[in-house]
């Protein structure tokens, strides 16, 4: 009877932990540490780390929540939750890494795979990688795999550009690094944008009619992929016998409780983390909106998804350094306009955008090259969230003057202005017809002098603008131009 009573005490006594509070993980440096959970109402929970202890209630609904003091990098520390022991907790930097395909795209698919992954040996880098999940509303709790030390077993399936933006930052800083992966292949960033920031803005009221139009087409395109995909087993089922490889099989059309829901992956993947402090965000997706419907508000919502995130988690205006649009021959799709709507988002403070005009493969929307992203990344954050003095970006457009038959296009981040392979290529240029011709470039300083014979007196300028641009306009630090236009 003693133990029984003992043992049902234990259980009305459980406290209950979100998955990010857990040992191996990493806490963010110079910020009060965040714990919370769930326990019996009334119960009492004390939370010791570093020396300090707090002690919190649980509400009439169970929740409690402490803050520790901030502390600088280091550990491993033990933290003590209600005698339950976690003794390898480590103070470093939090970052979060997010968006579709390109930013899950893992280590073993990348390029270099397995020298990468035998190498990835990193004790004092930390990895979180969330599930796919769908939410109608803001959830409490993140799915998945749960802090674990940086190794060949961990890296092997994790993020190909976090993990290499996380080396270098490690490596350069010598501070524990945490990694959280939340990203899902394929997604819109209507799903990772929440509900109110959209709600919130008229202008993005395109977004919830093309989610409207989305959901009135589904009976029809889902009868549509039900006859394909038996068709498709079918045709399965021949292949396998004659040996030969297999088509891809049709998707799934978007629908309801799908991974394209406004707000969905918000409210599953991107709210059970902000309770915890972090440093900041690396951000990888765009293809999902590169339609000509989508494409033209990209940049809006790209603004509004940034300012609903950092008021989400309360730290102020947190670094947001994410990838522009590789060069990639992308069908029915207006990639161009999506690129500079992803450029309008340097407007916000505290952003920077990596370009890769020049690493991205033609033919494959994945381009294989991760290392390179994660490079310019950790230069990005080096300079806006360490306060290096380094060269991060490439030429950006800062201003176009007028000049007899020419336009001088003026760059900020352009020491050492270069055209790779000798010729400056990529320039458009057009009079007030807005007709566009093929424009002769020419370095002068950090500036750009270009001219087209068929337009006697050019008015606008445009840069990269194709899916799959020529561009070879380069800085001293080896960075890449963003495409742009000036109309």
């Amino acid at each position: 009877m003693a133990l029984a009573c003992a043992a049902a005490f234990r259980a009305r006594a459980e406290i209950k932990l979100p998955y990010l509070i857990a040992d191996h993980m990493v806490v963010q440096r110079g910020l009060p540490v965040h714990i919370w959970g769930k326990a019996d109402p009334g119960e009492r929970v004390a939370v010791a780390f570093r020396g300090a202890e707090r002690a919190a209630v649980a509400d009439s609904l169970g929740r409690w929540s402490v803050y520790l003091p901030p502390g600088d990098a280091g550990g491993p520390f033990t933290m003590t939750i209600n005698g339950t022991v976690f003794p390898d907790v480590l103070v470093g930097d939090v970052w979060v890494a997010s968006g579709q395909s390109n930013m899950e795209w893992p280590l073993a698919w990348a390029a270099d795979a397995k020298a990468t992954i035998a190498a990835a040996r990193h004790p004092r880098i930390r990895l979180v990688r969330a599930m796919h999940k769908v939410s109608d509303y803001p959830a409490e709790n993140l799915v998945g795999e749960m802090w674990r030390e940086c190794s060949p077993v961990s890296a092997e399936k994790f993020s190909a550009a976090a993990y290499h933006f996380g080396r270098l930052l490690q490596e350069r800083l010598g501070v524990p690094i945490g990694l959280i992966q939340t990203a899902w292949g394929g997604t819109p960033l209507d799903a990772w944008t929440g509900l109110r920031a959209i709600s919130r803005d008229p202008g993005l009221m395109p977004v919830l009619g093309e989610w409207d139009r989305l959901m009135r087409e589904y009976p029809l395109e889902l009868l549509r992929y039900d006859r394909a995909a038996k068709d498709w087993e079918k045709l399965a089922a021949q292949l396998k016998i004659q040996h030969k490889p297999l088509p891809p099989p049709p998707e799934k059309p978007a629908g309801p409780g799908g991974p394209w829901t406004p707000g969905g992956l918000f409210n599953a993947m991107v709210a059970p983390i902000t309770p915890m402090a972090i440093r900041g965000v690396i951000w990888y997706q765009g293809e999902a909106n590169g339609s000509v419907l989508r494409a033209p508000y990209y940049g809006r919502l790209f603004q509004a998804m940034i300012t609903d995130w950092r008021r989400a988690w309360g730290l102020g205006d947190f670094p947001f350094l994410y990838v522009q649009l590789a060069n990639y021959t992308a069908p029915d799709s207006d990639w161009p306009d999506l690129r500079e709507g992803q450029r309008d988002a340097l407007a916000l403070r505290n952003t920077a955008m990596v370009v890769t005009i020049d690493i991205g493969t033609p033919g494959n929307i994945h381009p294989p090259d991760k290392k390179t992203v994660g490079e310019r990344l950790s230069l990005a954050a080096r300079a806006l969230s360490y306060g290096e003095t380094i060269e991060y970006s490439g030429p950006a457009l800062r201003q176009v003057t007028h000049e007899p038959g020419v336009l001088r296009i003026w760059f900020d981040h352009a020491a050492g202005l270069t055209a790779r392979g000798g010729t400056v290529r990529g320039f458009e240029v057009a009079g007030e017809d807005r007709q566009y011709y093929a424009a002769e470039g020419r370095i002068e300083g950090e500036t750009v002098v270009v001219r087209s014979a068929p337009v006697a007196d050019p008015v606008y300028v445009r840069y990269g603008w194709l899916d799959n641009p020529d561009c070879t306009l380069f800085n001293a630090a080896g960075l890449p131009a963003s495409p742009f236009r000036r109309e």
